[in-house]
């Protein structure tokens, strides 16, 4: 390539910055839903000042990640059970549409590439780790879609990504043993190696409904 082609890498604004660290706090459940944000506080700990912050607050906003509640301030959007409800019928609906692709031509190169993520998954659950089991069934299920090597499949799936991030922070605590959530990614593993799509796919809606459930429950008051 000329030297005349080369450009410098493309450098981060302070305002994508602030906006990418705030994304990935809410991803990780270090800002909680439901949480109220303060600018002082947050402006210090980014070291930023608050004309950048509220820029970058107003983004996550425009994205459905805060909401601006006029005279109190913003906060962390809070999913409701429809929300959650909504996000897994639309992933299920993404990835059974790339398992359709995946078996059609691909599944031994996709049962091989996720298991990475199965490795993970139980070196996580030996230590007892509910966010590394987490971190990996989130890793399974987009490199699933990758897979499928649609683009707007990919495309639609990261458009979740946050929202699934926040569903599955809050699974977390709903596995009191997490070889169940391993398990449950080993025997769709299996059953695509094995090029049975109707049972992948009922494996995966299963899977699906069993979260939604266990969040479900967890969010109704024990009766007294």
């Amino acid at each position: 390539m000329p030297v005349g082609e080369l450009r410098p890498p493309k450098r981060q604004s302070t305002v994508e910055y602030v906006a990418e660290q705030l994304r990935g706090a809410i991803m990780a459940g270090r800002l909680e839903q439901g949480e109220q944000l303060g600018e002082t506080e947050l402006a210090e700990r980014l070291d930023v000042s608050r004309g950048p912050l509220r820029e970058a607050m107003q983004r996550l906003v425009a994205e459905g990640l805060l909401e601006a509640i006029r005279n109190r301030g913003v906060f962390v959007t809070e999913l409701s059970t429809d929300d959650v409800e909504d996000i897994y019928r639309t992933r299920s609906a993404i990835e059974r549409g790339a398992l359709e692709l995946v078996m059609a031509g691909r599944r031994e190169e996709t049962a091989q590439a996720l298991t990475p993520s199965i490795t993970a998954m139980r070196s996580a659950a030996r230590r007892d780790s509910a966010p590394g089991v987490s971190d990996a069934d989130h890793a399974f299920h987009e490199k699933l879609v990758a897979c499928s090597q649609s683009p707007r499949l990919i495309r639609a799936m990261r458009t979740l990504v946050v929202e699934t991030r926040m569903c599955l922070g809050e699974l977390e605590t709903t596995y009191p043993d997490l070889s169940t959530q391993v398990r449950e990614h080993v025997e769709l593993q299996d059953a695509i190696a094995a090029g049975t799509l109707e049972q992948a796919k009922s494996l995966l809606v299963a899977h699906m409904d069993d979260a939604v459930q266990r969040l479900v429950t967890k969010r109704t008051p024990s009766a007294s």
